[in-house]
């Protein structure tokens, strides 16, 4: 049997080209498993060793020692410290106490053992080593050939890698057959997989942006780089560059002498139309960049909602919106930010109503006459706590506004703002239920209040919707809280079937 063991190593590791460590140790495990089936204990953990030169093989079966106070979490693979030291004194805590298996119960388990079960180990073995040589090359784009299609995917081979290629990865109206040459995203990898671990899309974001670091050369020499990439798949992408180097136009280095870069992306993508942006660390700037070719008159940021009107005349107003929504669309996942297009008429009217829930406030919160609070407005105040904490200079300059005025202007501001802190603290101290939800802070939970919403159970009957009008959170990020909100009511209803099991 030795000898036998030594021969089939070496066949093995010469056929499949493995490591020959890595074809002992598949041996050992495909023994060690088929004396655990014969012992009869399926926790038992079960150890063989091969002996490299002589091809003999021993079996051992392990208990782990473990502190008295922790308890045995698996009887049938370790043992308290203070039964360890009845069966053998002196030993310590996460040491092993080994009991050798016959060795005749041993050579009748490894006569038996199948070449099934060791090939199969040996295959799991060769699959790793495959997988991890082609992951070695740290390539993001999977480049392979249609082999065959399996519960309606895709099945690409490359080399003796293969990966899936799932239907609703691909473009639309994109049509593949056997023996067509395909290059798609790697999305992820499954090693446990044993038929296809490599799981690839044609339509991810970051197949795009992959794509143009192949094509173009200035990215990977680091003096270009793709900021954020919003697709809409087989349709319309853009993308967000930034140059490195001042002396490089980065639209046109990602463009390409006479459109040739660009043209070999789209080309790839069935001639989505890919629109190359500059991007800027100035939110305001970017979000007019995207929404290119539209022309935008002006724009109004709500860093509290996150969001931005931004308006555009008649002319511009179907280019910024684009078919179905789609420019607009891609250009607030491009930046991040909520995107409302509006033309002049619909921002005077906005801002109509906006002037006068703000001349509304001030003329309850600082108790002042209409006249008083439009002149605030005019001259770009919005809010109680620009009264009074602004420069008081920025308050003399008003024309009319003496320093007497100014000074009790600010007294009042700053009393409001005491009795608003007052008045929160109240609510956060009523709605404490809230609290535990990170994401809601003190002021949202100040509104929440205000609408009847001050229990967890009161959020979780919540819809989404009226979550973001209360807060304006991302629609995202407000169903996240409910269900959150909502996760107690089957927890408490797990536990009563529990109960009632019992």
């Amino acid at each position: 049997m030795s000898r036998e063991i030594l021969i089939l190593v070496d066949s093995l590791a010469r056929e499949k080209s493995l490591d020959v460590n890595i074809v002992y140790e598949s041996l050992e495990a495909a023994l060690a498993s088929a004396l655990r089936r014969q012992l009869d204990v399926e926790g038992a953990d079960v150890v063989v060793e091969i002996d490299r030169t002589t091809g003999e093989f021993s079996g051992f079966r392990r208990w782990l020692v473990v502190p008295d106070e922790a308890g045995l979490q698996e009887p049938d693979r370790q043992e308290i410290y203070s039964d360890a030291q009845d069966i053998q004194p002196g030993i310590e805590v996460g040491e092993y106490i080994i009991e050798p298996i016959p060795s005749a119960d041993v050579g009748r388990i490894g006569a038996q053992v199948a070449r099934q079960a060791i090939m199969q180990r040996i295959r799991d073995a060769e699959r790793e080593q495959i997988l991890d040589e082609f992951l070695q090359h740290g390539d993001e784009i999977f480049s392979g050939t249609v082999k065959r299609m399996d519960r309606g995917d895709f099945i690409l081979e490359s080399g003796r890698v293969e990966a899936r290629l799932p239907r609703s990865e691909l473009l639309p109206r994109e049509n593949l057959r056997n023996g067509d040459r395909v290059r798609a995203y790697i999305t992820g990898v499954d090693r446990d997989s044993r038929n296809q671990p490599v799981m690839v899309s044609r339509t991810a974001p970051e197949f795009v942006r992959a794509l143009f670091e192949n094509e173009v050369p200035e990215i990977e020499q680091g003096l270009l780089e793709i900021k954020a990439v919003s697709r809409e798949p087989g349709l319309r992408s853009k993308i967000a560059v930034v140059s490195y180097d001042k002396r490089l136009d980065p639209v046109g280095a990602c463009v390409g002498m006479r459109g040739s870069r660009v043209m070999e992306v789209r080309k790839e993508i069935g001639d989505e139309m890919i629109d190359i942006v500059l991007w800027d660390d100035e939110p305001a700037q970017f979000v007019i960049s995207a929404l290119a070719p539209a022309v935008v008159e002006s724009i109004l940021v709500d860093e509290d909602k996150h969001s931005m009107d931004v308006v555009v005349d008649e002319d511009n107003l179907a280019k910024a919106i684009g078919t179905r929504g789609q420019n607009v669309r891609l250009a607030s996942e491009l930046t991040g930010w909520q995107i409302n297009i509006l033309t002049p008429d619909q921002s005077q009217e906005r801002q109509a109503v906006e002037n006068q829930r703000i001349s509304q406030l001030f003329i309850e919160q600082l108790d002042i006459d209409a006249e008083v609070a439009d002149i605030l407005i005019d001259e770009g105040f919005s809010s109680i706590e620009e009264i009074a904490y602004v420069p008081i200079e920025e308050l003399t300059s008003i024309d009319g506004f003496d320093e007497e005025l100014v000074n009790e202007l600010r007294a009042r501001a700053r009393n409001a703002l005491l009795v608003q802190a007052i008045e929160t603290e109240e609510k956060l101290e009523e709605a404490s239920d809230l609290r535990q939800f990170d994401l809601l802070t003190p002021s949202m939970i100040a509104d929440l209040f205000d609408k009847g919403v001050k229990t967890r159970d009161d959020l979780a009957d919540l819809a989404t919707d009226e979550l973001v009008e209360y807060t304006g959170l991302d629609q995202e990020v407000a169903a996240d809280l409910i269900s959150q909100a909502r996760a107690h009511w089957f927890d408490d209803e797990s536990s009563e079937n529990e109960a009632e099991a019992e």
